[in-house]
């Protein structure tokens, strides 16, 4: 059997571009559009008409929660490579957008004055051109009279631009062009018009039959006698869909489009279709941050040369106090980790002492228990078993029956608490002797202390005579 499959080389060079497509991939600016806010059903639905325009570069199904933060949304936005924030906001009165950059700014805010959805505009159209492979690719972003009006118009011009990714124009695919998004600046209202369109190239010299022919849907000739009917006269066409052409749309192709007819170095005509959504914005403030931050610039607060030189005092004197807290931080986490590793150090050489210590101590021999302390032991418990022969017989032990215990003579009265208390030493098995001749017939038996006890007057009364 012959060898399946690619070779190594053909596998290596595979893999090869496809690292590169991923870090020309990593490398192109990514973005977030999202609502926060109450913000209702209209502006939630323009953020997903404009998330439609940013495609492919973008979170196409992004979920954000009541309950996620900014500062959320930043700590996400980091590991997957986002670039740009386009956030959408509801108040009583107006309705907010705020185009941000990350990760440290600046942030753009824009009222939105005016806003049309793709399915209003599409609905207001004849024939409308959207497909999907339309949004395989990022749309040709046209801005127009920016020109030089103030740094704000040239830092917004910037702002829209790093939005997509560059085009270099000796080596772009037209192909891959499909949509246009044009940003209209207004010097005199300092406005912004936000149009989104569709792209179409035609061939141009043809009559309204040839151009029929050339499409993908071949037109009805039943009532004709000849084919040259429909290229001569273009019979049974609408006249709406003649579209007019002129020199502001016809141009020479440097290369080959898709399309019937659009070949190289042939005249064709660029057509655009609005798909919305339309937007109408005017710049509120430009602020230094993500969201905060020190504001540089203001449409409607307009401040002096002496408060802008204090406002940038008081920050500097924050970034300075803000450096020093840093280094006096930094000095004593380095302090703390000394003392601990010191503290470790003692530790440790506190335990090999121990240890040599107990090493020292198990060679020598046991000493065992001091003979003090064993007679103690024994005498106790001789003079346990004596006070036990007393309250079980009611007489002193002889002498030779318990040598070491103490002779205790017994109280005459009645036992105390204490005595009564006392109670035989568990683990002992002790009888007392018999008495020489036996027991007494009709002898009471006695108590535990030797004596019957009157439980009613709680006083000793002495045993019943036999024969009684």
């Amino acid at each position: 059997m012959g060898q399946s499959g690619r070779s190594r080389h053909q596998k290596r060079a595979r893999a090869q571009a496809q690292l590169r497509n991923l870090e020309a991939y990593a490398a192109q600016p990514h973005s977030f559009v999202f609502a926060r806010g109450r913000a209702g059903r209209g502006v939630r639905q323009l953020s997903l008409d404009l998330r439609r325009v940013m495609e492919p570069l973008t979170a196409t199904r992004l979920q954000i929660r009541k309950k996620n933060t900014l500062k959320d949304c930043v700590a996400v936005a980091g590991p997957l490579g986002v670039t740009h924030f386009l956030i959408l906001s509801k108040t009583e009165t107006n309705i907010y957008f705020k185009l941000m950059r990350l990760p440290g700014g600046p942030t753009l805010t824009f009222r939105i004055n005016k806003y049309t959805l793709v399915r209003d505009v599409i609905s207001s159209l004849r024939r409308h051109r959207m497909h999907e492979q339309q949004f395989a690719h990022p749309p040709l972003l046209v801005l127009n009279s920016f020109g030089p009006h103030g740094m704000h118009v040239k830092l917004m011009a910037t702002m829209f631009q790093n939005l997509f990714p560059s085009i270099n124009v000796h080596k772009v695919n037209l192909n891959a062009i499909k949509r246009c998004l044009l940003i209209n600046y207004n010097p005199d209202s300092q406005e912004l018009d936000f149009r989104h369109y569709s792209i179409k190239v035609v061939p141009v010299g043809a009559s309204r039959g040839m151009k029929k022919l050339l499409q993908e849907k071949f037109p009805n000739m039943s009532r004709l006698q000849d084919i040259s009917e429909l290229l001569a006269t273009g019979a049974g066409l609408s006249e709406s869909e003649a579209e007019p052409d002129g020199e502001h749309n016809i141009t020479e192709l440097p290369q080959a489009v898709a399309g019937r007819g659009n070949m190289r170095a042939q005249q064709s005509a660029v057509r655009l279709t609005e798909i919305g959504p339309r937007m109408t914005l005017q710049l509120i403030k430009i602020q230094e941050g993500v969201g905060e931050g020190n504001v540089l610039f203001h449409s409607f607060v307009h401040k002096t040369e002496e408060e802008l030189h204090a406002i940038l005092a008081a920050k500097e004197e924050k970034l300075r106090l803000k450096a020093q807290r840093q280094d006096q931080q930094a000095q004593n986490v380095q302090r703390k980790r000394e003392q601990r590793e010191a503290h470790k150090k003692k530790s440790l050489a506190g335990m090999k002492r121990a240890r040599a210590g107990a090493d020292e101590d198990s060679d020598a021999e046991d000493p065992g228990v001091a003979p003090e302390t064993e007679g103690a032991g024994q005498r106790e418990e001789e003079e346990d078993e004596a006070e036990y022969f007393r309250q079980a017989v009611g007489e002193e032990p002889d002498e030779d029956m318990f040598p070491k215990a103490a002779k205790r003579r017994r109280p005459a009265g009645p036992p105390g608490k204490k005595q009564r208390g006392k109670e035989r030493r568990p683990g002992t098995d002790y009888r007392p002797p018999k008495a020489k001749g036996g027991p007494q017939r009709g002898q009471a038996k006695l108590g535990h202390r030797g004596a019957a006890w009157d439980r009613r007057g709680g006083q000793a009364r002495p045993p019943k005579k036999a024969g009684c």
